[in-house]
């Protein structure tokens, strides 16, 4: 195993994150294209340097002075969609993509209440024509009247903006392929005859009037793109939920000492130099140096430490960490965005705007397809024309065209797999958030391991106690536990809970003290003698009692380079032993990292902690490097140096101090206990507490992902090889319309088949 140590660095963008910059809600986006398209416009302005994240639904222009924000959303909206500037009272804001979401699964509700009864009306009637009533072909239409202009209209009103800017995607194709079915079934009925034979099935003709199905294949296509658009919504609206649980973790207000006296105010009006007052359990408001009081800072989330760290005068404190104990008076040092809170924060966003879809590859096969089966349908039109076939056989087979290149398959190809995949993740405890965590999964060969929380419990246990002169260790340990029972100290919880795991009796103390410094004393009568008992460091010790023997803090060294934390307990002022500690590690970390390396990728374990600690925890695991002494925006930038040795790398974390690093990965995840920052900064979450998720969800979104790209090679095959067949006049409505629904058939089957999946296998 070999071990390596990153130093700090400094973040690549920071400083243009801390300049100039407008940040904008974008309205309207239904594709990766339009993101593209948003940020080429912005960035034809003078001076802006734009950003636009289909993902988030965010765009980020630096250089540009906030107060011409206008100008940047007069452009966006110049491009066809809306957009507004995010202010810091954002939480007050309309949710526009709440709005979104419910549009989504209001029309789709409506289309499928629609679409189902719609469907069974019109393949009865249409080859029954003994259950036909007069007018059941204008009964039909009216009936899909609400489906195809008012449930369809997020399409068709995307289409319309394309057309307008001379562009195609697969608005422009959904739109024109549903528009087209309903037309074609007004047109036939129009112009059928009574009586009149229609289509050659095979094994004779379809009753007069069956072309009127293209009803139904308006309706379905309808139906189910919205159920892949409001999937695809639903996923996208938690993307962005990392920026705001990072801006809540600072307080709102603050308590500042001006002339002696304490006076609330809100924390953007602290200054750099004032001082204010921290009480227990408060969050500390920036950045800052304790000028007076002592306490114990609860900094897990910010450095990943398990133990709570005592602070007194002098003491560096940051935004975000929880007092615990003692009051304490710090002196602002850096405020606002200068916090390495507020660093987390655009480190997390910066990360964010990097991240790929999967849905990116139709795109862009869908950039050409679009305009190409345009081009053939228009051909189409005209050669049947020219050739003398007649309109309603022209117009038909264009039609054909239109509706058998509609992607209806290609449409279901992510959402239905990413859905079972999803469903069958929950009940394994693995939540995937979206298609990018697919992709990001069948690429990686790197996993990157926080220590603190993940591989451990992040509670500390007792590993030994030793006695020294003849003390025997359980009277060591009953002693120190007695002092120890009111603390709420993590060392206290081990210390108690070791004693009451061997059952020894502990006496109750009396005038027990918390020391500054991280230490308490108290009176324990044992055995009618009473005693006077000092747990804490040795230089707390050496304060204390003047003197510590050299073998004492010889045996704490030692016990520190073997990755423990060891403290003295001195009784009636003689050193009489230590108590030696480690944080717990998860039984199932050991087995989750060999079945990861043996899926071929590399672990790595990453932490906050002192080299010693991780190499120790990296030893029982089994990991093959380990890199300690990481600060949090030191994590991101650890992962992005691992990415420029040209690694995929996946991030398993818990902690605040881990959401950048977890947005930075190609592969983020969260597990349960993590706090909501990281859940949300995560891609795939795991629920199940053992450690074995983590394999579990690395091959659960490779085999999601492949089912994804077989359903996009079929649905692409299929539109290639049916196209010339429509061209040619071969297909009716009622083959094409089969042939239609056996193609989405055959995706939802193939995306079935991940209900199957076992774990390890």
């Amino acid at each position: 195993m070999s071990t390596e140590t990153r130093p700090p660095a400094q973040s690549a963008g920071q400083p243009d994150a801390l300049g100039e910059r407008v940040e904008l809600d974008v309205a309207g986006m239904t594709c990766a294209a339009c993101a593209n398209r948003i940020e080429r416009k912005l960035n034809k302005l003078d001076g802006a340097r734009a950003t636009v994240n289909y993902a988030t639904e965010r765009a980020i222009v630096l250089g540009w002075p906030p107060q011409r924000a206008g100008e940047l959303i007069e452009t966006v909206r110049a491009a066809g969609y809306d957009a507004s500037e995010v202010r810091p009272d954002a939480d007050d804001q309309p949710d526009g993509r709440a709005d979104r979401v419910r549009m989504l699964r209001n029309r789709l509700i409506v289309a499928a209440l629609i679409t189902v009864p719609l469907g069974d009306a019109a393949l009865v009637l249409a080859l029954a024509p003994q259950l036909r009533f007069p007018g059941w072909e204008w009964v039909l239409i009216v009936g899909a009247l609400p489906v195809v202009l008012w449930c369809a209209w997020p399409f068709h009103k995307a289409a319309w903006r394309n057309l307008r800017h001379g562009t195609t995607s697969m608005d422009t194709l959904v739109s024109l392929g549903v528009l087209a079915s309903f037309t074609w079934s007004v047109i036939a009925t129009v112009l059928s005859v009574p009586g009149e034979p229609s289509f050659w099935l095979g094994y004779g003709t379809a009753p007069g009037g069956a072309d009127s199905l293209y009803l139904e294949a308006a309706a379905a296509v309808t139906t189910f793109l919205l159920a892949g658009r409001y999937v695809e919504a639903r996923s996208k609206r938690s993307a962005r939920g990392v920026l705001d649980a990072i801006g809540r973790l600072a307080p709102s207000t603050v308590r500042v000492l001006r002339d002696g006296v304490e006076t609330e105010l809100p924390v953007g009006e602290l200054a750099k130099g004032d001082r204010f007052v921290v009480r227990p359990g408060e969050r500390i408001a920036t950045d800052g140096v304790v000028v007076a009081g002592a306490s114990a800072i609860d900094s897990a989330a910010m450095t990943g430490e398990a133990e709570p760290v005592e602070v007194t005068a002098g003491s560096r404190v940051l935004a975000g960490t929880t007092n615990t104990t003692g009051a304490l008076v710090v002196e602002a040092q850096r405020i606002g965005a200068h916090t390495q809170l507020a660093q987390l924060a655009v480190l997390a966003e910066q990360a964010q705007a990097r991240k790929a879809s999967v849905q990116t590859l139709v795109d862009k096969a869908v950039a050409v397809f679009v305009p190409a089966v345009l081009v053939i349908a228009a051909a189409t039109l005209t050669g049947w024309l020219v050739a003398g076939g007649g309109f309603r056989h022209a117009f038909g087979a264009a039609m054909s065209v239109l509706i058998i290149a509609c992607p209806c398959a290609l449409g279901l190809a992510t959402p239905t797999a990413l859905l079972v995949g999803v469903g069958r993740g929950g009940q394994l405890g693995i939540l995937i958030k979206g298609p990018d965590a697919l992709e990001a999964s069948g690429r990686i060969d790197t996993v990157v391991l926080d220590k603190t929380g993940t591989l451990t419990t992040g509670r500390l246990r007792l590993v030994e106690a030793v006695g020294v002169d003849g003390e025997a260790p359980d009277r060591l340990l009953r002693l120190a536990a007695a002092v120890e029972t009111d603390s709420e100290h993590p060392v206290a919880a081990a210390v108690v809970a070791a004693a009451d795991e061997r059952g020894l009796a502990r006496p109750r103390p009396d005038d027990v003290r918390a020391l500054p410094g991280g230490g308490v004393e108290g009176t324990v009568t044992d055995d009618g003698r009473t005693h006077r008992v000092l747990i804490g460091t040795p230089e707390l010790l050496r304060e204390r009692l003047g003197e510590v023997p050299p073998d004492a803090v010889t045996a704490v060294e030692a016990a520190a380079q073997q990755g423990l934390g060891a403290v003295l307990v001195a009784v009636d002022g003689v050193v009489r032993g230590r108590l030696e500690l480690a944080d717990t590690l998860k039984a199932s970390a050991g087995g989750a990292v060999q079945r990861l390396r043996r899926l071929g990728l590399r672990t790595v374990l990453l932490s906050g902690d002192r080299q010693a600690v991780a190499d120790r925890v990296g030893e029982q695991v089994g990991v093959d490097e380990v890199i300690a002494g990481v600060l949090p925006a030191a994590k991101a930038e650890a992962i992005e140096a691992l990415q420029a040795q040209g690694r995929r790398v996946a991030m398993v974390g818990d902690g605040i101090n881990d959401a950048a690093a977890l947005a930075t990965a190609n592969l983020g995840l969260a597990v349960v206990n993590g706090t909501d920052v990281a859940l949300k900064s995560a891609d795939i979450i795991l629920v199940r507490r053992s450690l074995d998720a983590v394999p579990d969800a690395i091959q659960l979104s490779r085999r999601t992902l492949g089912t994804i790209r077989g359903n996009l090679v079929w649905a692409f095959g299929y539109n290639v090889a049916a196209i010339p067949l429509a061209a040619a006049g071969l297909l009716n409505p009622l083959i094409a319309g089969l042939a239609m629904s056996l193609s989405s058939v055959f995706v939802v089957g193939n995306s079935m088949r991940l209900r199957r999946f076992r774990p390890g296998g």
